[in-house]
């Protein structure tokens, strides 16, 4: 791979990179702290991370404990929760929050599919962007006879490659998030 195809590179690397944090984020059938990455708690009027003022475990795979570690925030854990599109009750018992992750029906598993390939989707356009944005700065620079027709050529060719290997890496990623959802 050519030198001028490495800040492309980086960039759909950070796509799939992005497209696997929201994949944590969707909940399949188990318990994984994963999702509550997305979830912020206000703590001293400042939106923080649960994972930054509280202690995740997860006792089994069903279910994920969340222990602050100052109590007077349980409650704003508690509404962080139940205002995010989790779709999980927390249970507080004064101490810590625990969240039981109930076993997913047919239905709500083809949803889930639904969004999963809905992010894949959306990587796959955000890696084709940036194919779009090196091509367009490799004309420019051959209009102004930076590189020649040959060097476009072989760019364009290098780009290509480079681009379905990062298709192909998404479909893989969204292949892989779908057969754990449909995991009994």
């Amino acid at each position: 791979m050519s030198a001028e195809l490495n800040p492309y590179s980086t960039k759909m690397q950070k796509t799939v990179e992005c497209l696997n944090t929201q994949f944590a984020s969707v909940r399949a059938g188990r318990a994984n702290a994963g999702v509550l990455d997305q979830i912020q708690v206000e703590y001293y009027d400042t939106p923080s991370p649960i994972q930054q003022v509280a202690t995740i475990a997860s006792p089994d795979p069903r279910t994920l404990t969340i222990q602050p570690w100052d109590n007077s925030i349980l409650k704003a854990i508690e509404k962080a929760i139940l205002a995010s599109d989790l779709g999980i009750n927390p249970q507080n018992d004064g101490r810590l929050i625990r969240l039981v992750f109930p076993q997913l029906t047919e239905e709500r598993r083809k949803e889930l599919a639904k969004q999963v390939r809905k992010y894949g989707e959306e990587a796959k356009v955000a890696v084709r962007n940036i194919r779009r944005d090196a091509m367009d700065s490799f004309k420019k620079q051959q209009k102004k006879s930076e590189i020649t027709e040959d060097d476009l050529k072989n760019l364009e060719k290098d780009l290509q490659k480079l681009t379905d290997d990062f298709i192909k890496k998404v479909d893989e990623a969204t292949a892989r998030k779908e057969k754990e959802l449909h995991e009994i």
